[in-house]
């Protein structure tokens, strides 16, 4: 399943063609709250378990609050975003993995330190080849003419150092390309991706019902044995966008998995926009692209997880949605706000 909606795990991001937050609300001020079962951290790691109950969730106060509050409310989201700033000040503790002249990840010093052992594979800072320095950066060995080659050497890697140096191996490629749709150079094992700090790619859908004339969210909560963010809040389908498929059909096969939602209905998923992010925790750089889709779902529809990634499923209002990104942990909005609409 896709990227949890936690507190810190987003840094920097970037919203491109979405409709505002706020066309998704009612028309009206924000209701307000007061109190918050959770206690506010800095940061999180992904292995870190934050479960709750559907209750923590939905049981959020429906009480109104005036005009003149609505500023000290809209606070409360602009304060999710700068827990979600994280790491920027680390980026000179990284060197650039570069692969055919492009910057296509990277490398934290101290990961490099363990690439050291494998100089068939990774050229270093200060090394030279027929006389010439390579600068300070990590490429790969000139021997390594082909993606095949690449990926088959790297995958050597990357199993050699295992679930010690890099944990949660999936056996799923994600390609190595200095932007979406460029050239592939090679592709690399899912787990190890931050550890290059390649970028990777993957699908968020909203899926939403319309009730009396209202909106409201079909949201997933993420199985409390995922190795990423268990127990956690997530969009109704979200998932990585692996070598050798496109967006449309990613979301496709996506919506069967984690939802049961047939062909016919997920062909009907809209592209609303993407979000982009940058999180640096420890020796992993995340440098993600999400695209963001809406799907209308008929009234009678139940959600049915098939791939043992989902706890369970509620449909909650559009409002106290947003109350749980404004008062809770439980921070969606990185992701939300620019894909709710």
């Amino acid at each position: 399943m896709g990227t949890v909606c936690c507190i810190s795990k987003f840094a920097t991001l970037n919203y491109v063609r979405s409709r505002p937050f706020s066309s998704f609300l009612p028309s009206h001020p924000f209701p307000s709250t007061t109190s918050t079962n959770f206690s506010l951290a800095s940061s999180f790691s992904s292995s870190v378990t934050l479960s709750f109950t559907w209750n923590d969730a939905i049981g959020i106060s429906e009480s109104q609050t005036d005009t003149q509050d609505r500023s000290r409310y809209l606070q409360g989201f602009f304060n999710k975003v700068q827990l979600c700033n994280r790491g920027s000040e680390k980026q000179s503790e990284f060197l650039p993995f570069v692969v055919e002249d492009h910057i296509v990840g990277f490398i934290h010093n101290g990961f490099v330190e363990h690439l050291r052992g494998f100089g068939d594979v990774f050229v270093f800072p200060k090394e030279k080849f027929n006389g010439g320095p390579n600068g300070d950066f990590v490429s790969l060995h000139p021997m390594l003419k082909t993606a095949d080659e690449r990926t088959s050497a790297v995958g050597y890697v990357v199993q050699q150092l295992g679930e010690e140096r890099i944990p949660g191996i999936r056996n799923e490629l994600y390609p190595v390309t200095s932007s979406f749709g460029a050239p592939i150079f090679f592709s690399l094992e899912r787990a190890a991706a931050p550890y290059f700090g390649i970028k990777a790619y993957g699908v968020h859908m909203n899926g939403y019902v319309e009730v009396d004339g209202q909106k409201h969210l079909w949201i997933g909560k993420r199985s409390d044995t995922k190795q990423t963010y268990p127990g956690m809040l997530d969009h109704l389908v979200a998932g990585g966008l692996p070598h050798g498929i496109d967006c449309q059909e990613n979301v496709i096969k996506e919506c069967e998995e984690e939802a049961g939602i047939p062909r016919s209905l997920s062909v009907k998923a809209i592209p609303v926009g993407a979000v982009s992010y940058m999180d640096i925790d420890g020796y992993r750089y995340k440098r993600d692209v999400l695209f963001c889709y809406d799907l209308k779902l008929p009234k009678d529809f139940i959600p049915n997880n098939e791939d043992g990634e989902v706890d369970s499923f509620k449909l909650i209002p559009v409002r106290q949605v947003a109350e749980v990104i404004h008062t809770s942990l439980l921070n969606i909005m990185d992701i939300w706000i620019s894909s709710v609409a």
